[in-house]
């Protein structure tokens, strides 16, 4: 008798099917989510929101290239973000390529210029009832992250 059959869980499925699934995921949530206003990106914008309210964050993503590794006050703002979205059952995931998810994001809608996408927070929207099957399959994912102590899991976007 494994584990997931103790505590009636499925294992996670192998594999990189997976994986890819939970990047078309994300894409249809990013744009689902700046469809309908609920999407904050920036650092500061998304700790400013956590700071204020809290209980209507959904879904939280970190993005940052190789070149950003070496980024120590971005490291730490992400320390903190990480720590407040586990704090709150916030899921969250991380993303290694900032140009993708701007090519999904794109610029900001006020100004046209470029905006900061370390970190997007998707929020909840005003319409009640609203339930997106995306941000159900990236739950779903993270519980799953964390079944195996995988606490902020990496996903790759879809070309």
């Amino acid at each position: 008798m494994t584990l997931e059959e103790i505590h009636g869980q499925q294992p996670m499925p192998a594999g990189n099917d997976w994986m890819q699934g939970a990047g078309t995921a994300l894409h249809e949530l990013l744009v689902s989510a700046q469809r309908r206003g609920c999407l904050t990106a920036g650092v500061y914008e998304s700790a400013k929101l956590m700071n204020v309210d809290p209980d209507n964050v959904a879904f939280c993503v970190l993005a940052a290239d190789q070149e950003d590794e070496g980024d120590i006050a971005l490291q730490i703002h992400f320390t903190l973000i990480q720590a407040f979205c586990c704090e709150n059952d916030i899921d969250i995931v991380r993303v290694n390529d900032v140009a993708k998810l701007a090519a999904i994001v794109g610029p900001s809608e006020d100004s046209g210029e470029p905006r900061d996408l370390h970190c997007i927070l998707i929020t909840n929207p005003n319409e009640e009832g609203w339930k997106d099957p995306a941000l159900e399959k990236l739950s779903l994912f993270c519980e799953e992250s964390r079944n195996v102590n995988d606490w902020v899991p990496t996903i790759t976007l879809p070309e």
